[in-house]
């Protein structure tokens, strides 16, 4: 399954496209996790590899593990330092006004019983940059670039329907929910020192050819 999933792999970290669907961490609602496929990562190392960080569940591409213990910390580091940069691309459900620009957002974590949690603007909340552009508009929709600053959590989904007033195709939190989520993490690039940058891109799935999108249109 995984073999020809690896954008990326040396002694220090692996990156995988991870597919849309698959939780990263096991929940009380996903029991089933990339976790359970972590010892299949391993490829001859004699344990399997750390997550640096996490795509949520119905985000596919671009995801890095930690291939030894030392190498986790220099990964964190990274992140920390601002030595990481991300790109995703997303199907929204309408056209932006404007073909590119930035929203700065800041946000915070709520919580209700009859809603469950989810990310909402908030003055008072961790700031969120996140820096859009149009790739190309078909049947109502618009493809999207974004390139977030900071790494919120539900960042570019809550920036996507609450800073551009468009949710993103099939979201089931800040969307209609209808059809897979179109979000995917495009590229990866990590910054590292002695050694040459870590630089992964991830192809569009499948999903997105659905709303009329390919790789070309990128």
């Amino acid at each position: 399954m995984w073999d020809n999933r690896i954008l990326f792999i040396d002694g220090e970290a692996l990156v995988i496209d991870k597919p849309a669907g698959l939780a990263v961490h096991p929940g009380p609602r996903t029991r089933a996790s990339l976790e359970d496929h972590l010892h299949q990562l391993r490829f001859g190392f004699a344990r399997p590899p750390s997550l640096v960080h996490r795509l949520d569940r119905d985000t596919s591409g671009c995801l890095l593990l930690a291939r030894n213990a030392k190498a986790h910390r220099r990964l964190q580091r990274a992140f920390e330092e601002d030595r990481v940069a991300k790109t995703y691309v997303a199907v929204l459900d309408g056209v932006p006004p404007a073909q590119a620009g930035a929203i700065d957002l800041p946000l915070a974590k709520v919580s209700t019983r009859e809603r469950g949690w989810r990310m909402v603007p908030d003055s008072g909340g961790k700031p969120a940059l996140t820096h859009w552009r149009v790739a190309a508009v078909r049947d109502g929709r618009a493809l999207v670039i974004f390139t977030p600053v900071t790494g919120r959590t539900h960042q570019i989904r809550v920036h996507a329907a609450e800073g551009l007033g468009i949710p993103i195709s099939g979201d089931p939190v800040y969307g209609a929910g209808r059809g897979p989520m179109l979000l995917h993490a495009l590229s990866l690039r990590v910054e590292r020192e002695g050694k040459p940058a870590i630089e992964a891109t991830a192809p569009l799935p499948q999903s997105f050819a659905s709303k009329g999108f390919t790789s070309a249109d990128i």
